[in-house]
């Protein structure tokens, strides 16, 4: 079986599977990260999102083949519990979760808009997160800890 390289949460990574097999089945039945989740299976709720050089792309939907060389970021990639990435804290502060299913996609999707724009209105907040589906109604909530992190993330 041929093996695929990539960087996962910034170490060098290899992984004998098939080229076509979904980095999200790789990610939690052959590497244990089980921070992406699987939602619908077709690339629509953003349950599975990670971070593939600075865009949040949907792991479900998504090839092996198609991260080879590339720098992959999952949620357990942000921060640890002794040092939280920030958006990690402005949700805790905000309160910005209930269930938490959602949550490890929003994050990485709100981790790639403050890596491209580190200073996003509330309108591009809102865009960025659009592909992000909560059932638990905390929208409001998020975007206020996305907005609260880029703030600190800002601040000298």
């Amino acid at each position: 079986m041929p093996s695929v390289q990539f960087r996962l949460n910034g170490a060098a990574t290899a992984v004998d599977t098939d080229p076509d097999q979904m980095l999200l089945d790789v990610l939690r039945s052959g590497l244990g990260i089980t921070g992406a989740h699987f939602g619908c299976g077709a690339g629509e709720c953003g349950a599975c999102h990670v971070m593939v050089g600075d865009r949040a792309m949907t792991s479900c939907d998504m090839p092996m083949w198609s991260v080879a060389d590339k720098d992959v970021v999952t949620v357990e990639g942000l921060g640890t519990a002794e040092r939280p990435h920030p958006l990690q804290r402005a949700f805790i502060s905000e309160q910005a979760m209930q269930c938490g299913y959602c949550v490890p996609g929003i994050l990485i999707s709100a981790a790639a808009l403050l890596k491209r724009n580190p200073s996003p209105s509330e309108a591009e907040v809102r865009a960025a997160l659009d592909r992000n589906l909560c059932r638990c109604g905390s929208h409001n909530r998020i975007v206020r800890a996305v907005l609260r992190a880029a703030s600190e993330m800002a601040a000298p």
